[in-house]
C-alpha cells in the first residue's frame, strides 16, 4: 500500500530531472500520473516525444500506471489538455505539481526583451495556466487536492545573471502566497518548492564537486509527501530542499524605527540616522550566502 493510492497525478516538465524523480515516486506511493514534457532543449527550443515517452516506461514497467503528454504549458489548449489526459486516462485530478521551466541565463547588462519574455512565458504564465485549469476542476470534483509549485531560491533569495528567472520564480511564490488562502474553502492545498538538485538546468551552476551531493531524487519524498492526506493542513509555505536537508523560508519583520502616528513624520537625515543604526541586527540577504 503506498501513501497515495487511487490518487491521480499530473507533473508538468516531467520528462527529466526533478519532474521524472517527482513523477517516478508518486507512482512509486500509488499514484497515477500523467507525465507531461514537451521535450524541448534547456533553453526551451524544439520538441521530443521521447522524454516523456521514457518516463512513463519506466513507471509502466515497475508495476506502476502512467500516460505520457507532449504539450507546452505556454498554450491554453495544451494546459487543458494535459489536465484533461488525467480525466480522460484515470477519471480525476487530485494534484499537479508545476514543474516545467527552461533557463535563458544573463546578466541584466545583456538581457534582451526576448530572453525576458520567454522565461516569464513559461515559468509564470505556464504555472498560472495549468494551475488556474486543474484548480477549476479541483474544485468541481468536491474532494479537495493538491498543487506544488516549483520556486527557486533565485526568487526568493536571489542570484547573479537570473533576473528574468529570479523575477518569475518569486512570482510564482507570490502567486501561491495568495492562492493558498482561496483554496482552504475547497481543501486544496498550496505549496512552493525551491530545489536544489543537479539537473541539465543547473549542471554549470552548481560547482561540479558537490554535485553528486544533491541528486534530484533527494528532493522529491517532502514534495510527494505534501501530496498524501497527511499533508491535508499544511499549505501556504515555502520548501527548501537541497540533498537530504528539508527546510522552510518564512518571512520576518525587523523593526528600525518606530513613532506614533501622532507626531511628525521622519525628517530624511532623521530616519537615515535610524535605519544605518539598526543596520548590524538586520537578517542577510541571502542567508545561503552569508551576505
Amino acid at each position: 500500500m503506498g501513501m497515495l493510492d487511487g490518487k491521480v497525478a499530473l507533473v508538468t516538465g516531467a520528462g527529466g530531472g526533478l519532474g521524472r524523480a517527482h513523477a517516478i515516486l508518486l507512482a512509486k506511493e500509488g499514484a497515477k500520473v500523467v507525465v507531461n514534457d514537451l521535450g524541448g532543449a534547456r533553453d526551451g527550443t524544439g520538441a521530443s516525444a521521447s522524454m516523456a515517452d521514457g518516463v512513463v516506461d519506466e513507471i509502466n514497467a515497475a508495476g506502476g500506471q502512467a500516460v505520457a503528454h507532449y504539450g507546452s504549458v505556454t498554450s491554453k489548449e495544451d494546459a487543458q489538455g494535459m489536465v484533461q489526459a488525467a480525466v480522460d486516462s484515470f477519471g480525476k485530478i487530485d494534484i499537479l505539481i508545476a514543474n516545467a521551466g527552461i533557463l535563458r541565463d544573463k546578466s541584466f547588462k545583456n538581457m534582451t526583451d526576448d530572453m525576458w519574455d520567454v522565461v516569464m512565458d513559461v515559468h509564470l504564465r505556464g504555472t498560472y495556466l495549468v494551475t488556474k485549469i486543474a484548480y477549476d476542476v479541483m474544485i468541481g470534483q468536491g474532494t479537495g487536492g493538491r498543487i506544488i509549485m516549483t520556486s527557486s531560491t533565485s526568487g526568493l533569495l536571489g542570484n547573479f545573471g537570473q533576473t528574468n528567472y529570479g523575477a518569475a520564480k518569486a512570482g510564482i511564490a507570490g502567486f501561491m502566497r495568495c492562492l493558498w488562502l482561496e483554496g482552504m474553502k475547497y481543501g486544496i492545498t498550496v505549496n512552493v518548492l525551491a530545489p536544489t538538485a543537479t539537473s541539465r538546468l543547473t549542471t554549470d551552476i552548481l560547482p561540479e564537486d558537490i554535485q553528486e551531493d544533491f541528486p534530484p531524487e533527494a528532493v522529491s519524498p517532502p514534495v510527494v509527501w505534501l501530496c498524501t492526506d497527511e499533508a491535508k493542513d499544511v499549505s501556504g509555505r515555502q520548501w527548501l530542499v537541497a540533498g537530504n536537508n528539508v527546510s522552510m523560508l518564512s518571512w520576518q519583520v525587523t523593526p528600525i524605527a518606530q513613532r506614533s502616528a501622532s507626531d511628525d513624520v521622519w525628517d530624511v537625515a532623521e530616519i537615515g540616522e535610524k535605519i544605518l543604526a539598526s543596520k548590524e541586527n538586520w537578517p542577510p540577504v541571502n542567508p545561503l550566502r552569508g551576505a
